[in-house]
């Protein structure tokens, strides 16, 4: 065997979204940081277009963030606006550490389809979560539906055709590591053999 498949099998299933509503007050260090970014690269990409965009986020970034998404919120949300939505928009990013803007760059020339691109990010993102589990940092993945426009590309730095797919929270977690479970694959899974 190449690897040892039971850590990798571990570290897989160990996986955990962890809200910033439960991360402690220890901070993630640059290196670890880093460390996700140079995983998330490692992600399947066809064609090579390797179209990840990511914008880290902290210190007085995080408070030009909980400005920026309160303000986005209460204006793209109207007549649904919603107190408790936008407290926890708000108080969110001083929960975290860091948080990195996910976002797409389509493929210049155009041969590869949007949502191949959008899955490569897909994958880059699980690759940070699998990083992240082994060094025991919370993750957090939130996409609010607000963002899915290209008039925030500018404050997340993105250029003009590409495409926010969500902000990522990282800490620490308080407490114990959560527990998880899933659907045994017979719920899922579909055998053809002839």
């Amino acid at each position: 065997m190449r690897h040892n498949l039971s850590e990798i099998t571990t570290i897989i299933r160990d996986r955990r979204t962890i809200y910033p509503e439960f991360f402690s007050e220890r901070k993630v260090h640059t290196e670890q940081i880093e460390l996700l970014l140079n995983n998330a690269i490692w992600a399947p990409t066809h064609g090579m277009t390797q179209p990840w965009r990511f914008t880290v986020m902290r210190e007085k970034g995080l408070e030009s963030l909980s400005a920026y998404l309160t303000e986005a919120y209460t204006k793209a949300s109207g007549e649904s606006f919603n107190e408790m939505k936008f407290e926890r928009l708000k108080q969110r990013p001083f929960k975290a550490s860091a948080v990195i803007a996910v976002a797409m760059s389509p493929d210049p020339k155009g041969k590869i389809m949007e949502l191949e691109e959008i899955e490569a990010v897909a994958c880059a993102v699980q690759n940070m979560h699998l990083t992240a589990t082994a060094q025991g940092l919370a993750f957090f993945w939130s996409t609010p539906k607000f963002l899915y426009s290209a008039v925030h590309n500018t404050f997340f730095s993105l250029g003009e055709g590409d495409k926010i797919l969500g902000l990522i929270y990282l800490g620490y977690p308080k407490g114990d590591w959560p527990k998880g479970q899933r659907k045994p694959i017979e719920y899922c899974t579909t055998w053809k053999v002839d």
